[in-house]
């Protein structure tokens, strides 16, 4: 019967949808009263996407013996609910699962959830493909997959589904980018529900639950945002949870022996009263939900009837307490229309402590290929977007590809995604999701390429295993390749391109002929001793390649008098017999050592001198920038017993491997490398490149030993003698940096006793610093990582992970990773640069991240697909940028539309405002009209305007509620106007996102 009265409600549901247009936003949030506590009560489920099962397996509600959740189940029940009532309320939070079962629905349906949306009773929060990770992202891939679910949200409902909110409860630390970029999307405010509990029982004495966070030091106003910490953690009130996931006991009214509605009503007001006592307004949030809860929602949805009716029957009684459906964003306008000040925040949430063992710190590093794998991904979106707009692709294939490697780089930034943190199966298959995405977007980078160069028929191919210097396209041959390289960078950038090929002779020619400097270097021993890789090429042909956009060069094999130059090895403390990468004709060319030599190996070029410690075969001296410094480079050992996927738990201190290290330096004119091996499960090779001023560090570990009572979790270690008294720097999401001193936190002291490592390491993104009054030492990388400086001069990165046990934290399996039937290997780099301390230097160092994280892209085709008749379409010259400069996202928008993002950098200490003209881009794109959004590009920046908030101690009481605006005119031009019209002007760390309408 019940069903039948859903039907019924249901067909008169959609004769009304049109009838009348109701209020969605602030407009429908429930009337308050004055002199109460109003509890405001919010429904909602939180669905991870991908964490114990997959993404599918979690919709369909598969394998519910791993965990009872059926996302498509929760909707369908939900959405069946709301219709019963218009007083509920409910929000969706991830758009990933909501786009999957929205497509599914027929049109009754979709009319039904319209007119829900338009009506504010389903309010979409947060509004992301996913809830993604603040720790290991990079500040790119959060805004591309927050346009992507805003743009899904504002094309299928409009104005009334655009979020007002964030909604970050599940990550493990919160950075102050997120909160950064939420403001610059013109969010009002953002929650979350963990923080360090020594942080969360100060701010508890304090009232400081909520605060105005200062996210960026450049941006001032720009950047500050509301947020808020839940009383308790996202999940079920304590004693209240109605979901058929629980076994709380339900309100029972009516004329029952076991009427309950007395004892519950008053627990739940003693609740109430406890929460509302750490608040500072008449306004209180209480979540109602959990994990993927909500399956059979009627059973919720009735139960908080009745506890919202008796409650509120109370009133009569002389209660003070009001109850009633709502959600963060209502809530938010109330605290708003409160007029208190708040407390001011400035750093970020990092490191999270649940206790006093366990800081979740081992997740920085956790499932390091993941890690460098995802951004691969966002290299090839990247890369595939910018192709698609210079081209035009639009057809229906094409738009179909890059908007599925859209959708999984959004699955990709889940916070159980790039964090590691998720089950083997759930990772491996990410990364079958993410390999398919790729090789989907490549087909556009293909179709772009055929249109844009003199290679009609080119094969363009990637190469997808050159992190183990394996190239399919030329494992027979090289003879006669066409590498074509795309540079997603505004600038033309110099860079050293190095192509897996056989031992034998090779000329490099550019687009006019001109011979191109290369040379052959051998791929280091250990890799071609991978059991799983094919040996067909051992050696490597590098040549230095300069590119605007798009440049091809010619490699074919010749005679060895017109060869690349072989980099021959120079000296070596190693054993011929296990030195695979010598070959037997070069022995006697090459200078040795014994264990007793106290001599020095230098290694240098025009802009970097490197001395190796021949008896310890590790670097002791490095010298660049007009400054010298001893930089001893080490591996070190955590021994651990109790880390987990989540938590790094170290029983003392770091064991450096002091093995004496075997190395063999090879020289080329081009490039100059020590291979060196540490031991059977470490080695290494260190590069300098002429005319490159950073030190490359490759590295290779694994499979890591463990046994039944020891892990082991692996870091470098680089000790210098600079005298940096704890301090060090690390970046936020690959943006601005934060200063990080040793033992201390910003508002409150933090109990270390128990783990005094673990609760000292931070988040790595992009670059991990420290300095003193002369000289500055930085290590970028080239994924996420864990990092410190535990003791003075020393800065560590931890590189791989192999456990024994779970943390306890949920995902209830040891991370112990496998490939090929065999302990992980991975292999990738970080990158020293030593200069003197100050803003120069720091600039320097943006300038090379930028290059690390967004490389040419490597294109191979064969010479026969070159043709001379070929006229290329012409691509936009960004050559005109400043320096400081960043071309952010160029990519098709709609049918007719290019979303144009442009970042200026540099921070207020490095750089300062700088203006350009962007009117021949603009042309040269076949633009007609141009307007400014907000970050994301699916709000008008001129229509922005979000909520303000005083800070406690400002010396500003406000009367009314006030609002930030956009803090310049927003641009807004057409074809006929002149050019000066079409000047942009960045103010340090300003990102501006523009629509350009084309023809």
């Amino acid at each position: 019967m019940k069903y039948l009265w859903s039907i019924l409600l249901v067909a008169l549901l959609v004769v009304n949808v049109n009838q009348s247009e109701a209020d969605c936003g602030y407009a429908a949030c429930h009337e308050t009263k004055p002199n109460m506590v109003n509890i405001h009560l919010v429904p909602h489920s939180h669905d991870d996407v991908g964490w114990l099962k997959t993404v599918d397996q979690y919709f369909y509600g598969h394998k519910n013996n791993v965990q009872h959740a059926g996302v498509q189940y929760i909707l369908d029940t939900v959405i069946s609910e709301l219709v019963k009532d218009p007083k509920r309320r409910f929000i969706q939070v991830e758009t990933a699962f909501f786009n999957k079962w929205w497509v599914e629905q027929p049109e009754t349906s979709k009319q039904i959830v319209t007119k829900l949306v338009n009506e504010g009773r389903l309010e979409f929060t947060g509004g992301s493909w996913s809830m993604n990770d603040e720790a290991a992202v990079n500040y790119q891939s959060v805004i591309d997959q927050y346009s992507l679910g805003l743009k899904f949200l504002e094309n299928t409902f409009g104005a009334c589904a655009r979020p007002r909110v964030g909604w970050q409860i599940d990550p493990f630390g919160h950075s102050r980018e997120q909160a950064s970029l939420y403001a610059q999307m013109g969010y009002d405010g953002e929650f979350f529900s963990r923080m360090d509990h020594n942080d969360k029982d100060t701010r508890m004495e304090n009232l400081s639950l909520e605060m105005v966070w200062e996210a960026s030091e450049s941006l001032n106003d720009d950047a500050k945002l509301f947020t808020g910490l839940l009383y308790t953690y996202y999940w079920e009130t304590p004693g209240f949870c109605f979901d058929v996931h629980c076994s709380d006991d339900p309100i029972i009214d009516g004329d029952s022996y076991d009427n309950n509605v007395k004892s519950r009503v008053d627990d739940f007001i003693a609740y109430a009263k406890k929460v509302a006592a750490f608040f500072r307004t008449n306004h209180i949030m209480i979540p109602m939900g959990g994990d993927f809860q909500y399956e059979d929602a009627e059973v919720n949805f009735k139960n908080m009837d009745k506890l919202i009716k008796y409650i509120n029957e109370r009133q009569s009684e002389g209660s003070n307490y009001n109850i009633f459906y709502s959600t963060p964003a209502c809530y938010l306008n109330s605290v708003h229309e409160g007029l208190m000040t708040y407390p001011n925040k400035t750093q970020d949430f990092f490191p999270y402590g649940s206790d006093t063992n366990s800081f979740w710190t081992g997740y920085f590093t956790s499932r390091p290929t993941q890690k460098r794998f995802e951004r691969d991904g966002n290299h090839m979106l990247q890369v595939a977007k910018q192709l698609s707009t210079f081209a035009n692709l639009t057809s229906d294939k094409q738009n179909e590809d890059l908007e599925y490697l859209r959708r999984i780089m959004g699955v990709m930034q889940h916070h159980d995604a790039i964090t590691g943190t998720e089950k083997q199966h759930v990772s491996d298959d990410y990364d079958r999701l993410l390999h398919d995405a790729i090789v989907g977007a490549q087909n556009n980078a293909i179709d772009g390429l055929r249109k844009l160069t003199n290679l009609p028929t080119g094969e363009f191919e990637s190469c997808m295993q050159l992190n183990i210097s394996v190239c399919a396209f030329t494992k027979d041959s090289a003879d006669n390749v066409v590498v074509t390289l795309f540079n997603p960078l505004a600038h033309t950038s110099t860079e050293y391109v190095r192509i897996p090929v056989k031992e034998e002779s090779y000329q490099v020619t550019d687009e006019k002929g001109r011979v191109v400097a290369s040379e052959v270097l051998p791929v280091a021993w250990q890799v071609l001793a991978l059991e799983y890789r094919s040996n067909d090429t051992q050696h490597e042909l590098v040549f230095k390649a300069s590119v605007d956009k798009i440049a091809s060069y010619f490699i074919k094999k010749v005679d060895s008098g017109d060869s690349a130059v072989r980099a021959l090895p120079k000296k070596s403390k190693a054993a011929f017999t296990s030195n695979k990468d010598i070959a037997s004709n070069q022995v006697n060319m090459v200078e040795t050592y014994d264990d007793n030599d106290s001599g020095e190996t230098v290694v240098e070029n025009s802009l970097i001198k490197l001395v190796i410690d021949n008896k310890t075969g590790r670097l002791k001296t490095v010298s660049m920038n007009g400054v010298s410094e001893s930089i001893e480079q080490k591996f070190a050992v955590y021994k651990t017993k109790d880390s987990g996927a989540y938590a790094f738990r170290s029983n003392g201190d770091v064991e450096e491997v002091d093995d004496e290290v075997e190395f063999t330096v090879y020289e080329g004119a081009l490039v100059k490398e020590v291979h060196q091996h540490v031991n059977e499960w470490i080695s290494q090779v260190i590069r300098i490149y002429e005319g490159i001023n950073r030190v490359e560090f490759e590295w290779l570990i694994g499979p890591i030993p463990t046994d039944e009572e020891t892990a082991r979790e692996i870091v470098t270690l680089f000790k210098s003698g600079i005298s940096s008294n704890g301090v060090f720097y690390t970046d936020t999401n690959g943006r601005e940096m934060l200063k990080r001193e040793k033992n201390k936190r910003e508002s409150f002291e933090a109990d270390l006793n128990q783990q005094p490592i673990s609760g000292n390491y931070y988040p790595v993104t992009s670059r991990i610093a420290l300095q003193d009054g002369n000289k500055r030492l930085a290590i970028l990388t080239d994924r996420a990582q864990g990092g410190s400086s535990i003791n003075n001069g020393e800065l560590e990165l931890m590189l791989h992970r192999r456990l024994i046990r779970d943390d306890g934290y949920g995902v209830d399996e040891v991370l112990s990773e496998e490939k090929f039937g065999t302990p992980l290997i991975a292999r990738g780099k970080v990158f020293l640069i030593l200069n003197v301390a100050d803003a120069k230097a720091t600039a320097a160092e943006r300038v090379e991240e930028k290059q690390i994280h967004l490389p040419y892209w490597k294109f191979f085709s064969k010479s026969s697909s070159v043709s001379s008749s070929a006229v290329p379409l012409e691509t936009p010259d960004f050559n005109d940028f400043p320096n400081s400069v960043h071309l952010l996202t160029l990519e098709p928008f709609s049918d007719d539309e290019i979303l144009f993002r442009v970042e200026n950098f540099m921070d207020h200490n490095e750089g300062k405002a700088v203006s350009f003209n962007i009117r021949s881009i603009f042309d040269t794109l076949g633009g007609l009209e141009i307007r400014e959004t907000t970050l994301d590009g699916n709000l008008p920046l001129s229509e922005m305007k979000r909520f303000k908030f005083h800070q406690d101690g400002a010396g500003v009481s406000p009367s009314t509620p006030e609002y930030y605006t956009a803090s310049h005119k927003p641009l807004a031009v057409e074809k006929s106007q002149d050019v000066d019209d079409f000047s942009v002007t960045l103010k340090p760390m300003q990102i501006r996102t523009f629509i350009i309408k084309r023809e």
